[in-house]
């Protein structure tokens, strides 16, 4: 197999099963505040950064809930998260080892772009035992403009030296392919919570189940 290609992992629903957790932790807020459909409003954050996520819950329940539910709503939540996931309690996704291992032993460069703050990134992959496949890191703190827009993959790629047509990413979300596409990367999606539809058929190289099939999309190359 000739190796020529780079791969970027998202993280929070590629690398870490962590969205149904952090749905879990905004069910249960919302239950104290008697907040509507939650799950409608957490899937639009799906792919975003805090900043953005702030916004899209504010203008959701601002009116109704008054100014500052977004910050109680945000901080309460991730007081729960931190509790239960912290110290390497996180799960990881079906593959995740075997794909980092295949990409190591093929010599294939590797890094992370998540709409995550970076130290939360590397504390949470640090805990889990899988810091050190990882050649680069960018959170979402180092953009000024979140996925959907390419700049965390620009920024990803130029700090790593990477060619972005030669530069697989491999993402869960609607707004990571929109942002890897807009890169002119080559997006894998793996679905996690919301299933790929007709625009992420067409902006996706490929769509596996799973990263054990990403391991053989790879293998034939």
């Amino acid at each position: 197999m000739d190796i020529k290609y780079n791969v970027i992992f998202d993280m929070d629903g590629v690398i870490f099963d962590s969205e149904k957790a952090c749905l879990e932790t905004w069910r249960e807020v919302a239950n104290r505040y008697d907040i509507p459909n939650v799950e409608e409003i957490f899937v639009k954050c799906i792919g975003t950064n805090k900043v953005q996520t702030k916004a899209i819950v504010e203008d959701a329940y601002g009116q109704r809930f008054g100014e500052g539910i977004a910050d109680r709503m945000l901080a309460e939540s991730s007081v729960l998260f931190h509790q239960r996931y912290d110290n390497g309690n996180l799960p990881v996704k079906k593959g995740v080892v075997r794909i980092l291992e295949f990409l190591k032993e093929n010599g294939i460069r590797t890094a992370v772009a998540s709409s995550t703050r970076k130290q939360t990134v590397m504390t949470e992959l640090s805990d889990a035992g899988l810091l050190h496949y990882f050649d680069g890191i960018t959170g979402g703190d180092e953009v000024k403009i979140s996925k959907p827009d390419p700049e965390i993959y620009l920024l990803a790629c130029k700090s790593m030296g990477m060619k972005q047509e030669n530069t697989f990413a491999i993402e869960d979300s609607y707004n990571g392919i929109r942002s890897a596409y807009a890169a002119h990367l080559r997006p894998i999606m793996v679905p996690d919570m919301i299933p790929a539809d007709s625009e992420m058929k067409e902006l996706s190289e490929v769509i596996c189940k799973d990263l054990l099939e990403v391991i053989e999309y790879l293998n034939k190359l």
